[in-house]
């Protein structure tokens, strides 16, 4: 039995060492691009062209699609385009990124979805219940603002628990020193002598580990707070909580270059296009105190 050629592509995926949600955002965006080609009758031998893609991502743009999941969808066609091409299956690349995605205009959609005070001591007493491993991984996440990707790479040599200090590699292989509460210290050394001590991968150089593996996965963060989420009867991803921890800092009047360190973000620019605004539930609730 032949293998379909989105099925191809997916093991292709796998196989580069793709993160699982990342092989299913792309498999699913190139699905419906599939199947808006079949309601438009077109070539099935044609596997994607310029003129598809446009018309594609004009269809998005007719359907309101935001503008950010467009060009997330973008990345995922230049990637699908890019495949097919060293596979001889088109003839080029028809995709170019620079030239095709969209941009955002300034204010638009910089907003970000932060978690709001009630939901930030809802997650906090949450965690009272969980795991000591994960605590300590809702503590960094929620106080450190780091990313799903330098959480699993933390290593214990990156903690210094005499001047509470977390040292982070991030993009790019920048890196960045963050200070630690009292509590998230706590939280850690207390994981550190208590289940990481009896693990079978104590011996391991990261700082968080799992049953299986001497290094935790970042997927496997996203689904626990996934099922937090459902627990607790709202959304919450590891990105949202660095937006909460980002979005917290400037209310509480922390200079947004501060800030901009802290994040690891590349320049001050990045920041301001993210935080300059506040968030869409705080707009709300300014309107609604007139």
């Amino acid at each position: 039995m032949e293998i379909s050629v989105i099925e191809q592509f997916k093991q292709w995926l796998i196989e580069d060492g793709r993160a699982e949600s990342t092989v299913q955002s792309y498999v699913n965006d190139v699905q419906k691009f599939n199947k808006y080609l079949q309601i438009k009758d077109c070539d099935p031998d044609v596997l994607m062209n310029r003129f598809y893609f446009t018309s594609y991502i004009k269809h998005l743009q007719k359907e309101e699609t935001k503008l950010n999941t467009i060009n997330k969808k973008i990345t995922s066609f230049k990637v699908y385009n890019d495949w097919l091409f060293q596979n001889s299956m088109v003839e080029e690349v028809f995709v170019r990124i620079k030239k095709d995605k969209i941009r955002v205009a300034a204010g638009s959609e910089d907003e970000v979805t932060v978690l709001t005070e009630e939901q930030v001591e809802q997650f906090l007493f949450h965690l009272e219940k969980e795991s000591q491993r994960n605590k300590c991984i809702g503590y960094l996440l929620l106080y450190t603002g780091v990313r799903v990707t330098e959480l699993v790479q933390i290593k214990l040599r990156d903690i210094d628990h005499l001047t509470a200090q977390l040292n982070v590699l991030g993009k790019g292989g920048k890196q960045r020193q963050i200070p630690l509460r009292k509590d998230v210290l706590e939280a850690i050394e207390t994981y550190l002598q208590g289940e990481r001590s009896e693990s079978r991968f104590q011996q391991s150089e990261y700082l968080l580990v799992s049953q299986r593996e001497k290094k935790m996965h970042r997927d496997a963060v996203r689904r626990w707070l996934q099922e937090t989420g459902k627990k607790l009867q709202f959304h919450i991803y590891p990105h949202m909580i660095r937006h909460t921890f980002c979005t917290r800092l400037l209310k509480n009047g922390v200079e947004i270059a501060t800030v901009s360190k802290l994040a690891g973000h590349a320049n001050l620019n990045t920041t301001m296009k993210h935080y300059i605004h506040i968030s869409k539930q705080e707009k709300q609730n300014a309107v609604e105190r007139l």
